[in-house]
């Protein structure tokens, strides 16, 4: 892998996870005093992209969690910018999503706090074997996507606002094409990325996945890579980091903001990190943990715009 990874510090308790998302600590069901009565039976309201979902991460995440607390987390899984809206209207109490300018909207618009950096993938285009565009093994997404438009080969989108549409629109706008315009060859699915991945491979079609989503699911599907992301030497565009971010109580009171910032001190935390780290899939690492560094990251924090 050739990405510089910032150090996973393995030697942090995980008994401190909570403290390092600055959020209230809470007593788990192991403590002797009365304060963990207080979040045993709680339901925590999880929306979350399809992708953390359909790679099983979050049943790795949640169990133990769940456990430690004696609470039940609720995963909601949508795309990206449904889990978002879902949260705005105030029906979750933690996001966990991957597309930064929608998370930043999100927050400057007051309805999140306390961003915190997650993990991150890649994106990558997989196709037949026929490859009728001819790109594999292209390094330029854009020059990959223009090769799909001018020989019309067959592409399903997300068509879904998703983070993973998010990042295609963001790659058509960049090879100064406009899907509007496209014909019947580019369809929009309005489904999530498993079942995007499965019409892709009934179709014989291109699209763009995130790398987890596509590896998970690869032994099942007669698609292949032909555009990599960075994580195998490809372009920086197609990096695909992910966002935790609690709902904003000042807008939505009735949500559970101390157990919100539990999960994402604990999601941040040691633990969490390390369980990121090692789930595969068929021996492939599907996600990189990110939130715990010698040299933090001060942006994560912040927009970007």
């Amino acid at each position: 892998m050739t990405i510089q990874r910032r150090t996973f510090i393995a030697a942090i308790g995980s008994s401190a996870a909570v403290g390092l998302a600055g959020c209230a600590v809470l007593s788990s069901d192991d403590d002797n005093d009365d304060n963990g009565a207080g979040i045993r039976g709680d339901t925590l309201t999880l929306t979350t992209t399809t992708s953390t979902y359909d790679t099983g991460l979050l049943d790795e995440l949640n169990a133990p969690f769940e456990d430690r607390y004696g609470v039940t987390v609720d995963a909601v899984a949508q795309g990206t910018g449904a889990a978002l809206e879902t949260a705005r209207n105030g029906d979750s109490d933690v996001v966990m999503v991957h597309a930064r300018s929608l998370e930043d909207e999100f927050m400057e618009n007051g309805y999140g706090v306390n961003r915190r950096d997650l993990m991150f993938n890649d994106f990558v285009v997989v196709g037949g074997s026929d490859d009728p565009a001819s790109i594999d093994g292209s390094d330029q997404v854009t020059a990959a996507v223009t090769a799909i438009a001018d020989s019309e080969s067959m592409f399903v989108s997300r068509g879904d606002s998703s983070g993973t549409h998010t990042k295609e629109l963001e790659i058509w706008e960049e090879a100064g094409l406009d899907p509007t315009d496209f014909g019947e060859w580019y369809m929009e699915a309005g489904q999530g990325m498993g079942e995007v991945l499965a019409q892709a491979d009934q179709q014989g079609a291109y699209t763009l996945a995130d790398r987890g989503t596509f590896l998970s699911m690869q032994s099942d599907l007669d698609l292949e890579i032909h555009v990599e992301g960075p994580i195998e030497d490809g372009p920086e565009r197609l990096m695909n980091p992910y966002g935790i971010i609690a709902v904003n109580p000042a807008v939505h009171e009735h949500v559970n903001y101390d157990l919100a910032m539990a999960y994402i001190g604990y999601v941040t935390g040691a633990d969490g990190q390390k369980r990121i780290e090692e789930y595969t899939a068929d021996g492939e690492q599907l996600f990189f943990p990110e939130a715990l560094s010698e040299e933090p990251n001060f942006e994560q924090y912040v927009p970007q715009s």
